[in-house]
C-alpha cells in the first residue's frame, strides 16, 4: 500500500528535531534497503557492556543528515559555493554513506563476504538505488566515491573530521553513558571552512578539534575496544565460523534462508548481483539472534557452548598485555581445556585465543588543515605547538588473550 509522504520531522534525543528536507531524501528513507538499518545495531555487542547502547544505524544515519545540513548552511554563510544540486547530493550520499552495514555492524563486517567491506556495499546499494529512482543519486555517488572535482564534500563525508565521526560520538557517548565522547559538534561545525576546494579548520577551533580527537581516543579504548567488547565480538564471529564447518560436513542446521545463502557460499565481490544484494539487504540482528537460540540447543558442543555464552552473557576472560602472548601461555590454557571437557586441540582453540588491538588518535596521512587568519594554511601537529597535540599521532597497541574463567 503506498502512502503519502507527510512525515518531514523527526524527533532525535541528540539533537531534537531533524528535518527531513525533500521528499526525494524521505523516499529514500522509506525505502525497505534503508529500513533495514533500523535492525542493525550501531554497537555490535557493546550492549553487553553498556546496557544502554542499543541505538540502530537508523538513528546515526538520521543524525549525520543533521549535521549535514548544519555543515552546507555554516560554509554558504562564509561564502563557500554549494549549488542546490551538490547540496542534494550531500544529504544523498551522508544518509546512505553506511547503508551496506550487515548484521551487528563492525563486529561481523567479514564474517558473510570475503574481503567486501561495508563501503563496497553501501556503493552497490547506492547504484542499485540510483537505476531505482532514475539516475537521481548520480552525483551522490560520484562524490562518495571521491571522484568529485570538488574534494571538500568527500571530506565532508569520509576524512578526520567528517559528519559521520561527529556524529557517533556524541550519539554513542549518550547511548553508553561514556560522558568523554561527549563532544561538542556543533562547535566543530561551526569552524569548518573551505580554502582551494579543501576542508579546513578555522584557527579558533584548533583546541575544539583536539578535544574531539582526544575524546575519540578516549571512546576507543573505554567503548569500541572495551576487552569484554572484544572477546563478545570474538565469540559471535567464532559462533558463524563454527557453522561453516558443520555445513560443509554436512550437518543440518535451522538457520533463516538469506544468512544460510551466505554461509555456505563464497561471496566475494565480483559475485554481487542484484539477487545477492538484495538477499543480503534481508539480514539484520535478528537473523544471527535467532541462529545463536537455535546453536544453543544443539549437539555439537563447541556451537552450543559459543552460543550459551553469548545469549547468557557468560564470556570469557579476557586480559590485555604489553607483549604479544606467547604460544607456550595459549597451550597450556589448551591443553588444561581440552583436558577438562574431552576436546580435539582445534576444538578448544575456539576458546583460547589471542590477538591485538590498535588506537590511533590521529593520522597524519590524512591531515586535518587549520586555516590561520593570515590566509595560511598549516597541518594541525604543526599549528598545535603543545606536546600534547603530537601524543595523538602515536599508535598504541595492546595484546590480549581469551579463555574461560574455569582456568583462572
Amino acid at each position: 500500500m503506498n502512502q503519502q509522504n507527510k512525515l518531514k520531522i523527526l524527533n532525535d534525543p541528540i539533537y531534537g528535531f531533524i528535518t527531513i528536507p525533500n521528499e526525494d531524501l524521505f523516499t529514500i528513507i522509506e525505502h525497505p534497503f534503508f529500513q533495514r538499518l533500523r535492525r542493525i545495531t550501531q554497537m555490535g555487542l557493546s550492549y553487553l557492556v553498556y546496557p544502554g547502547a542499543h541505538h540502530t544505524r537508523f538513528h546515526h544515519a538520521l543524525g549525520c543528515l543533521h549535521l549535514m545540513q548544519k555543515a552546507v548552511q555554516v560554509l554558504r554563510s562564509k561564502d563557500v559555493e554549494i549549488s542546490i544540486e551538490e547540496e542534494d547530493a550531500l544529504y544523498k550520499a551522508i544518509l546512505l554513506h553506511d547503508i551496506g552495514h550487515g548484521p551487528f555492524s563492525h563486529a561481523m563486517e567479514h564474517s558473510f563476504v570475503n574481503n567486501v567491506s561495508h563501503e563496497d556495499i553501501s556503493i552497490l546499494f547506492m547504484e542499485a538505488l540510483n537505476k531505482e529512482f532514475n539516475g537521481s543519486l548520480t552525483l551522490a555517488i560520484k562524490i562518495f566515491k571521491g571522484e568529485y572535482h570538488r574534494p571538500f564534500m568527500m571530506q565532508l563525508i569520509s576524512s578526520q573530521l567528517d559528519m559521520d565521526r561527529l556524529d557517533y560520538l556524541k550519539r554513542d557517548s549518550f547511548y553508553t553513558g561514556v560522558a568523554e565522547g561527549n563532544i561538542n559538534s556543533q562547535r566543530l561545525i561551526a569552524m569548518l571552512n573551505v580554502k582551494e576546494d579543501e576542508l579546513v579548520v578555522e584557527q579558533k577551533g584548533i583546541y575544539s578539534v583536539e578535544h574531539f580527537l582526544s575524546s575519540r581516543r578516549l571512546m576507543y579504548w573505554q567503548v569500541y575496544l572495551h576487552k569484554t567488547g572484544i572477546g563478545a565480538e570474538h565469540l559471535l564471529q567464532s559462533v558463524f565460523v563454527r557453522i561453516k564447518e558443520l555445513i560443509k560436513s554436512g550437518e543440518t542446521m535451522e538457520i533463516p534462508a538469506d544468512l544460510f545463502f551466505f554461509l555456505k557460499n563464497e561471496v566475494s565481490l565480483s559475485d554481487f548481483d542484484l539477487d545477492t544484494l538484495s538477499r543480503f539487504s534481508r539480514l539484520d540482528d535478528t537473523d544471527l539472534i535467532s541462529t545463536l537460540k537455535f546453536g544453543s540447543q544443539h549437539n555439537d558442543f563447541v556451537l552450543k557452548e559459543l552460543c550459551q555464552m553469548i545469549l547468557n552473557r557468560q564470556l570469557l576472560k579476557i586480559k590485555f598485555t604489553k607483549q604479544p602472548v606467547t604460544a607456550s601461555k595459549l597451550d597450556k590454557k589448551i591443553k588444561t581445556l581440552k583436558t577438562v571437557y574431552d576436546l580435539s586441540d582445534h576444538e578448544a582453540r575456539y576458546f583460547v585465543f589471542s590477538g591485538a588491538v590498535h588506537n590511533l588518535a590521529y593520522a597524519k596521512a590524512k591531515p586535518i588543515k587549520i586555516l590561520f587568519k593570515n590566509g595560511k594554511l598549516v597541518e594541525l601537529i604543526k599549528a598545535g605547538e603543545e606536546a600534547s597535540f603530537k601524543a595523538l599521532t602515536k599508535q598504541v597497541t595492546k595484546y590480549y588473550y581469551c579463555y574461560p574463567k574455569i582456568q583462572d
